[in-house]
This record gives C-alpha cells, sequence and structure tokens, in this order.
C-alpha cells in the first residue's frame, strides 16, 4: 500500500491540483507544493496569471507545473479538467479545492444565474472533483483532499454574502463525512477554515476599502494558511483555524447564544453589505 504522497514508480512525481492557482491562497499552496516536489496542474480562469506562475515553479523547482484554464462556474467543469488530466496519463495524488469568491449584496439583488454560478464554483464543482478523484486514491492506497472553507463556516446568516457561509459550512462537514468514509483506507482530508487574509478577495467583490479598515492583527498570509492546511493534512486533522484570535471566535459561536452570535454579526457585518 502506497502513501499519501507516493507517485506510481520512482521516476514520476505525485499530481496536485490546485483550482484558483493564479492568487492568493491558491497560488500559496502551488509553490509550497512545488517546493514539496509535487509536480502541479492549476486551474483558475487568468490564464495569463496561470501560466506566469506555471512557468516560474518549473524553473525554480524543477517540477511539472501545467497551467488549466477553466472557468469552476460553468456545468461540467469538474468532468473536463480531469479528463484533460487523465488524457496526459496522470491522476491526482493532491487536490486543493480553493477557487472561491462571495457576493457581497442582497440574494435578490443579483440576477439568479450570479447565485447559481456561486453555486457551481464553491461547492458543485469542488465537490465533483472530488468524487472524480477519489475512487482512485483509494485503489492506490491513499490520496490528499483540502477543501478551503472559513471562518464564516461556523457562522450564521448575516445579510450580504448570503450564500457565503452556508456554502462554507458544507465544504466543513463534506470534509468530516469523507475522512469518516475513507480515512480508514488512506485519505487525508482536511477543511482549512481561515480569517482575514492578505488576498484579493475583498477587492474582487467590492469591500476592500472596507476590509482595510479592519485591524491588520486579525490579518493572516496566504502563507501562514497554507503552512496550518498542511501540517493539519499531513496530522490527519480534518478541521483546522488558522490562527488564535480565529480559533476563540469559533469558540465564542459555539458557546454564546445563536441570537446574541447573530446580533452582534449582523452588527459587525453591516459595512461589508452593500446595497
Amino acid at each position: 500500500m502506497t502513501t499519501p504522497d507516493a507517485p506510481d514508480a520512482p521516476d514520476v512525481r505525485p499530481l496536485a491540483l490546485v483550482t484558483g492557482a493564479s492568487s492568493g491562497i491558491g497560488e500559496a499552496f502551488a509553490r509550497v507544493l512545488a517546493v514539496r516536489g509535487y509536480d502541479l496542474v492549476l486551474v483558475a480562469r487568468r490564464a495569463d496569471r496561470l501560466e506566469t506562475l506555471a512557468a516560474e515553479l518549473r524553473t525554480t523547482c524543477g517540477v511539472g507545473a501545467r497551467s488549466l484554464p477553466a472557468d469552476l462556474s460553468q456545468a461540467g467543469a469538474a468532468e473536463r479538467v480531469l479528463a484533460d488530466i487523465a488524457s496526459g496519463g496522470r491522476h491526482v495524488d493532491m487536490l486543493v479545492n480553493n477557487a472561491g469568491y462571495s457576493i457581497a449584496r442582497s440574494f435578490a439583488a443579483v440576477p439568479w444565474s450570479a447565485q447559481r454560478d456561486f453555486l457551481m464554483t464553491l461547492v458543485v464543482n469542488a465537490c465533483g472533483l472530488a468524487h472524480g478523484v477519489i475512487d482512485g486514491m483509494v485503489a492506490r492506497g491513499g490520496g490528499r483532499i483540502i477543501n478551503v472553507a472559513s471562518l464564516a463556516g461556523f457562522a450564521p446568516g448575516v445579510a450580504g454574502h448570503t450564500l457565503y457561509p452556508g456554502a462554507k459550512s458544507l465544504m466543513i462537514s463534506f470534509s468530516q463525512a469523507l475522512d469518516a468514509e475513507y480515512g480508514s483506507v488512506g485519505l487525508h482530508v482536511t477543511a482549512v477554515c481561515p480569517g482575514f487574509t492578505r488576498t484579493e478577495f475583498a477587492s474582487s467583490n467590492g469591500t476592500g476599502a472596507v476590509m482595510a479598515e479592519a485591524p491588520r492583527r486579525l490579518f493572516q498570509t496566504p502563507e501562514q494558511v497554507v503552512a496550518a492546511a498542511l501540517a493539519a493534512n499531513d496530522a490527519g486533522r480534518v478541521v483546522v483555524v488558522p490562527g488564535w484570535y480565529n480559533r476563540i471566535a469559533v469558540a465564542l459561536m459555539r458557546l454564546l447564544p445563536l441570537g446574541l452570535v447573530r446580533r452582534v454579526l449582523m452588527a459587525g457585518s453591516a459595512r461589508y453589505h452593500l446595497d
């Protein structure tokens, strides 16, 4: 039986598939996994950024790194990505489901097509990628899946970002279920739940100016999030919350009455609601 990191043969490196790899946490995962000796398939919509990163990793780390531009908001995107990898005679040894964003407006303030695309990206195709790689991982005796969730996955819903807490909560529960089903046969599944992180996330949803006013001490770097995620995955931990202040926030959300938590979060989140 092979270990989760083991390639098929001595001269073939294990392969990691990283979504949302063009910036932020996804890019940080790609860099660290290249140093660890993984070949990489990098998925995102921005082809120019992907290829720049892939070329850099091929040169600096001596690994195989390939950009695979794909829009994960489209139905069937997961199947197309995995078919492309299989057509090259490779299989996925590590999956990092990182692609994501949020919609900072009320649910009906944007077209349903935008909400549907959100669910396709963060839930449907993320789960589809996991579904497509698990059988092969089990057959080979192991593999790794990291789902990038969020501190919001522990929070009740508030105005704005309507589907985001639910989507991230699902990814936490999904990771726990996969561990319960496949942990005994060698899969290492981890949901990493970061809080404020220095990425393009806020600028892309229009809340960058507001986010910039948050205390700097509350922010982590993508590299810190990735280090926590990989350490937890190596150790077989299913859920990890990077940062002591984020862990305190989760503890309070679990211990305090739900009504109080909702009132506090609704007051604090009002600035991030763009309607």
